[in-house]
């Protein structure tokens, strides 16, 4: 058993290590107001940052999971440590000798298991650096060179070189304290008929670091036709090696990632190499796996997931770096940040493109051009024949799923546009309805679309009730604006196509008669107007939650329209007006916000207000101006 660490010097600790620096090595901090500092939380998934960080105290506290401590605390909570452990890395870092109750100043067997794994991968990175200068080694210097890297770059991304014998690394790892049973959980050796044997031989090496700039593990390249192994071959899953949860490069490209706002994913070791050499110093590449949901987590903590934030992807042009682009795309919605896919031109990855065209090359690759989805459709689109319209319809049913899974209705909206003009489709409303019409689908669990898997294998919608039966006062008639919602909602029910798809898009709150709302919200519980099915109105009857709405569905149903001639324009002023009122209510609310913040208000926040303040202003000019083609 380990001794109990000292009292002053778990204090000494806490104090010579600034917890800002620390939580910094894991995620992107700004300004809160009043010396704070504020980050997307590593302990939840979040858009809007409420992990807050507090320097002067100390601590930091998430007021969205209620997770908080000290930095110790925060240590343990991310690395999964024990507190002896987390005091003990901390240590380190900080200098600190520790001193245990028991006696002794940190003899190694008292030492926590992953700072001991931690501490055999940081001698063997060394080691394997020092063998890459040995007669032994001028085959991987070899392959360095022929590649563009010399012995600097060499030295600046730690590579090294593993010798060919049996058990070089294992016999130096012992002399320096450490048992067999560490070095076969650690995967620097393996189990051999006469006792361990080092993984690694003959081969190039990679240290692999985590976020916070330990090593974890390894990657190496076969060097000899000999060797009958793979072409790389990575540390296997350890206590501190996750290969979902590791990107190569990653400890040099976070400060950078961070301050830019952007981060360049390769697929291999030296093209992270090139782009790092040829002034990219974002690229950072996954390790043997493929790009998942784990890496974007460490990825939206550095980019804070704001509006500006760029992540592209760099991806060989052959079928395989096509495959790997499309598994990008399958996570691509979990990032706030815009995706990109950039390929070379005649397929040559950034380490041979620095080769043949120099840095300047590689620099222009990663400049963001096709977005992701974009790339992603036209792989779909190009495998049929569009000058049918059987080849057409084939494409729209296998691209329109995919678009459907945007989640930003505006964006969704418009790439679904940008699809109609791909597969040469004259009427886009009839792709954006398509389109519409499977994301509600697949919102209620339904899979891809209508009608494209078994009635048997659906799963029912999850019934969402409608607000309670209205209570109050009756309606005002004679307001404009219950008048106006009152004929929006005549026409959902009698004229859907002349509202669609604009009205689904409309919230709830939109209308202000209670009454009125709970109407909206059956229409919604129905599956919306979009693509309304013969038996709609009863559906939005039957999703009524008592006599008085379901009443007053029937009434609105049959009520004649005031217009003389109801059409598309009568249908857009509607639309318009109700939207607009919506608008101008939520300036109202902006405005009086902005006025409660003050001038003393935190900087971050009154410019939040103030931008948004900005874009509905515009929003409403345009709707003035340009009436229902603003929606």
């Amino acid at each position: 058993m380990a001794g109990r660490i000292n009292d002053d010097d778990v204090k000494a600790v806490r104090d010579a290590v600034p917890i800002d620096a620390v939580v910094s090595e894991y995620l992107q901090l700004r300004s809160a107001g009043g010396g704070n500092l504020k980050g997307l939380c590593p302990f939840h998934d979040e858009k809007s940052p409420s992990f807050q960080v507090s320097p002067s105290k100390g601590l930091f506290h998430c007021f969205g999971c209620q997770e908080g401590g000290d930095t110790i605390a925060f240590v343990m909570k991310i690395d999964h440590l024990s507190f002896s452990e987390t005091v003990e890395r901390l240590a380190a870092k900080a200098g600190i000798t520790l001193r245990y109750e028991e006696g002794g100043y940190n003899p190694g067997h008292q030492r926590g298991e992953r700072v001991r794994l931690v501490e055999a991968h940081t001698i063997a990175a060394r080691y394997y650096a020092e063998q890459l200068g040995s007669p032994e080694a001028e085959i991987g210097r070899a392959f360095l060179a022929e590649r563009g890297f010399d012995q600097a770059a060499a030295e600046h991304f730690g590579v090294g070189y593993s010798p060919a014998g049996w058990d070089h690394l294992t016999r130096y790892l012992r002399g320096k304290g450490f048992s067999d049973r560490e070095l076969i959980l650690s995967g620097l050796s393996q189990d051999g008929r006469r006792g361990p044997i080092d993984r690694f031989r003959g081969r190039l090496m990679w240290p692999i670091k985590d976020v916070g700039g330990d090593v974890v593990g390894f990657g190496a390249r076969k060097l000899r036709e000999d060797d009958n192994g793979p072409k790389y071959l990575n540390t296997p899953e350890t206590p501190i090696y996750k290969k979902s949860q590791v990107l190569y490069g990653i400890d040099l490209a976070k400060k950078e990632i961070a301050k830019t706002s952007r981060a360049v994913v390769v697929e291999g070791y030296t093209d992270v190499m090139a782009c790092h050499l040829a002034g990219v110093t974002t690229a950072i590449a996954t390790c043997g796996t493929a790009f998942g949901g784990d890496h974007i987590k460490i990825l939206r903590r550095l980019l804070m997931d704001n509006g500006s934030a760029r992540v592209i992807f760099t991806f060989d042009g052959d079928a395989a770096g096509q495959k790997a682009a499309l598994r990008a795309f399958e996570d691509d919605q979990k990032f706030a940040a815009e995706t990109y896919i950039a390929i070379a031109p005649d397929g040559m990855d950034p380490c041979d493109l620095r080769l043949a065209k120099g840095d300047e090359a590689v620099a222009e690759l990663v400049r963001p051009r096709t977005p992701l989805f974009e790339f992603a459709l036209r792989q779909i689109v190009n495998r049929y024949d569009l000058e049918i319209p059987s080849g057409r319809a084939a494409a729209l049913d296998e691209a329109a799923p995919v678009v459907a899974r945007i989640k930003n209705v505006a964006s969704q909206h418009e790439v679904a546009v940008q699809l109609a003009g791909m597969l040469g489709i004259l009427d886009t409303q009839f792709v954006v309805r398509r389109v519409a019409q499977i994301a509600r689908w697949q919102r209620q669990g339904g899979g891809k679309g209508p009608g494209q898997e078994p009635a048997r294998h659906r799963q029912a919608p999850a019934p969402v009730r409608a607000p309670a039966a209205p209570a109050g006062p009756a309606l005002n008639l004679r307001s404009p604006a219950h008048r106006t919602e009152r004929e929006l909602l005549k026409l959902a029910l009698q004229y859907p196509a002349l509202v669609s798809p604009a009205f689904d898009a409309y919230g709830i709150d939109e209308f202000t008669a209670p009454p009125y709302a709970a109407v909206r919200q059956c229409i919604q519980d129905a599956g919306g107007a979009t693509g309304a099915p013969a038996d709609y109105l009863a559906a939005v009857r039957e999703a009524a939650p008592d006599d008085t709405v379901r009443a007053l569905v029937t009434e609105l149903a049959v009520e004649p329209i005031f217009a003389k001639t109801v059409d598309e324009a009568y249908a857009g002023d509607q639309l318009v007006t109700v939207r607009l009122r919506a608008v101008d209510r939520r300036i109202r609310d902006v405005q009086g916000t902005l006025a409660r913040l003050g001038a003393h208000g935190d900087p971050d926040r009154v410019a939040a207000v103030q931008n948004e303040l900005w874009v509905l202003t515009q929003y409403g000019q345009s709707l003035r101006n340009n009436g229902a083609a603003a929606l």
